[in-house]
């Protein structure tokens, strides 16, 4: 290994410095508040100068942690996006593409049973924002581009052909049944577990 790739393979694995840890700490305290709010006065009967305030920032400080106050609600999402990639790759090749993205989306379902009034909230609020719809429906665009490479390897294609429309058209559906599925769970209160919701809309689309 060179000196120069051996810098660079030591400076992939530091720990983050003082820094990067109370940004971390900071970025954390403000999407609690933040959260905490939205659900109890509504994201649009929310201030920012109220947020702010509640974490010790003045307004200009905390756009300089989130750039929108929509960014404090999605922030989160990147990561998620990135943890069902994780899944996705870590799933048996003896799985079709349709059902390891089903399992892949386990993270989800899981995470929202060990809170599951918490995460009906914040769906909620979600589907009642017009401005939170858009963006996360961005997000999950992002979402998708990440796990188009998985599907392309396990149909046996490129994924950089840009005919090869099979990576795209499952990885959206899937997607799409899982807003399907999430917005079932909101409508009903929980009563149905999300994951029965979404073996639901994914079996679907097998039948």
């Amino acid at each position: 290994m060179t000196d120069s790739a051996r810098a660079s393979a030591q400076s992939a694995t530091k720990p983050p410095g003082l820094r990067e840890r109370m940004r971390a700490t900071v970025r954390k305290e403000v999407v609690e508040v933040a959260l905490r709010l939205f659900i109890e006065q509504g994201f649009d009967g929310t201030t920012v100068d109220q947020i702010a305030g509640e974490v010790g920032l003045s307004r200009a400080s905390l756009f300089r942690y989130f750039g929108t106050k929509e960014d404090m609600v999605l922030q989160g999402l990147e990561e998620t996006g990135g943890q069902i990639a994780e899944a996705l790759a870590a799933r048996p090749d003896t799985e079709g593409p349709w059902e390891a993205l089903r399992r892949a989306f386990d993270v989800l379902t899981q995470a929202n049973e060990q809170a599951p009034e918490q995460t009906l909230s914040y769906l909620r609020m979600l589907q009642e924002t017009p401005s939170l719809r858009a963006r996360h429906f961005e997000k999950q665009l992002s979402w998708q581009a990440m796990l188009e490479p998985e599907i392309a390897r396990r149909l046996g294609v490129s994924a950089d052909q840009p005919e090869e429309v099979g990576p795209n058209a499952l990885s959206g559906a899937a997607l799409a049944c899982l807003d399907a599925a999430a917005t079932g769970w909101v409508a009903c209160g929980g009563t149905v577990p999300l994951a029965v919701l979404l073996d639901r809309a994914m079996g679907t689309l097998t039948e």
